[in-house]
Formats: C-alpha cells, sequence, structure tokens
C-alpha cells in the first residue's frame, strides 16, 4: 500500500469549502462527451478526490474510472456512492505509475491537478501513455476574477512566503504545462462548461488553503507563521474574515490531442 497522503485526514471534510455549485459537475459531464464526440468512451479521472467531478459520470452509468493516491478521498467518493449511484471503478494509485496498459482510454481527465501536482511532466506523460491513439488528454479548471478574493489572499500569501524563503511557492504550474502541451498536441481546444455567481470569504480562502496539497508539504512552523500573518492581513484589509464577495466564476476545459 503506498505511503499515507496528506489529503487522507481532511478527506471527510474536503469539499465542504470546494464544492461546485449544483448542477456545474453534470455540465461538465456534458461538455466533455460532446467534446469527445465518442459513443461510450472510456474515461480515466487522474486525481478523482472524493468524486467531485466523477460521481455524475458514475451515476450516468459511463465507463469512469477513478485514480487517486489519496485511499482517504477514494474511500469518501465511495461512501459517498453507496446511497445514490451505482458502484464506482476506484484505483489507489501514484499518477506517475498508473496500472493500465497502454492505450487504454479515450480520455484521461486532470481535472484542478497540475497546480498542485510535484511533477507535472511526469503525471502528463504517464497519462498520455494509457490515451488510444486518437484519445484526448484533458485539463479541467475553475476561472476565478484576476482581481477577485482569492487571487488577493494568493498574492499576499506568495509574498508572505517569499519573506520566509519560499520564493517559487505561487509560480503557476498549470502557466508552464499548458504552453507545453499545446506546443507538443495535434490539436488543442478550450471549452467553458459553466458559469455561476460565487460568494467568497478571506476565511473560505483560509480554510482551503490548509488542505492544499503544496501548503500541506510545507514545514508546519512555516504554515503555522504563514496563516498567522495572512489572517492578520486579512482583517486588516478586508475589515472582516467574513466579508463575503460576489464574483462571477466559469470552469474551463482544454482537450489535446496528440
Amino acid at each position: 500500500m503506498s505511503d499515507a497522503s496528506p489529503y487522507d485526514a481532511a478527506a471527510p471534510s474536503f469539499d465542504q469549502h470546494r464544492a461546485l455549485p449544483q448542477g456545474v459537475p453534470e455540465k461538465i459531464r456534458v461538455a466533455i462527451l460532446g467534446a469527445l464526440g465518442a459513443t461510450r468512451p472510456r474515461v480515466l479521472d487522474l486525481g478523482a478526490g472524493t468524486g467531485r467531478i466523477g460521481r455524475p459520470f458514475v451515476v450516468a452509468g459511463d465507463d469512469y474510472v477513478g485514480v487517486d493516491l489519496s485511499l482517504g478521498m477514494l474511500r469518501e467518493f465511495a461512501r459517498r456512492s453507496r446511497q445514490s449511484m451505482p458502484t464506482p471503478r476506484l484505483v489507489q494509485a501514484d499518477g506517475g505509475r498508473l496500472p493500465f496498459r497502454d492505450a487504454t482510454f479515450d480520455a484521461v481527465l486532470l481535472v484542478q491537478v497540475i497546480g498542485a501536482a510535484q511533477s507535472w511532466r511526469t503525471l502528463v506523460t504517464e497519462a498520455q501513455r494509457t490515451l488510444q491513439p486518437a484519445g484526448a488528454l484533458i485539463l479541467g479548471h475553475a476561472v476565478a476574477p484576476a482581481a477577485g478574493i482569492d487571487a488577493q489572499m494568493k498574492q499576499r500569501l506568495a509574498s508572505l512566503l517569499g519573506e520566509l524563503g519560499v520564493s517559487s511557492y505561487h509560480m503557476e504550474t498549470r502557466g508552464v504545462a499548458q504552453p507545453w502541451l499545446e506546443a507538443r498536441a495535434r490539436t488543442s481546444t478550450r471549452v467553458t462548461a459553466a458559469e455561476w455567481t460565487a460568494e467568497r470569504t478571506p476565511e473560505g480562502f483560509l480554510i482551503r488553503q490548509q488542505t492544499g496539497a503544496r501548503f500541506s508539504r510545507l514545514p508546519e512552523a512555516v504554515r503555522a507563521a504563514t496563516l498567522r500573518k495572512l489572517t492578520e492581513w486579512a482583517g486588516a484589509t478586508f475589515g472582516s474574515l467574513d466579508t463575503a464577495f460576489r464574483e462571477r466564476h466559469a470552469f474551463e476545459l482544454q482537450l489535446f490531442k496528440f
């Protein structure tokens, strides 16, 4: 069995401040299947987590396999599936060493995964290996306003970590991975799967940050000092950690065929 993942303990409450609005995961599924154009594609969800994106595929009876390194996250996916949907096919595995043969899947989903990966090139290369020749590698992520509350909090967090010597913490991995993939892909297509209005608070960002993959890997003393300073800054800047900001959000997919 793999070593414990930092996500294991956080799994039961992981989606509490990360859940997509009602109907959005279903729209993401429809957009993915529509872009693929296949009758019944075999889909691998790499970094399936608790099933935030995968549940609609399972409910619909699609040919879906979810993979995650965290056994705790997969157990939560399975637990939530018992009462309302068929049993999902879930596999605990390292994304850099997938237990599947070459050319197994019609699509591999990397949704909100690239930015947290320690080695995104290894992840992408292994995902490509499992794709059918005409298959699609699909990146997905939520898009928030460039000047929104989360963006301001991220910028301040990066500054505080830089003062502690963690200078590259918020280097945008996706901003590097996407051009790299575009340069190698035969085709690249962007699709906006859904749009909605979200309510964000500084407190919500702080809670989400504590269970983020990259932040969890930092030394405990660095995490504690940074969160304390970020909390103080947010309270002084926004008046209260509970101050709510209504923003337009979207979910964007990018399909690569090689």
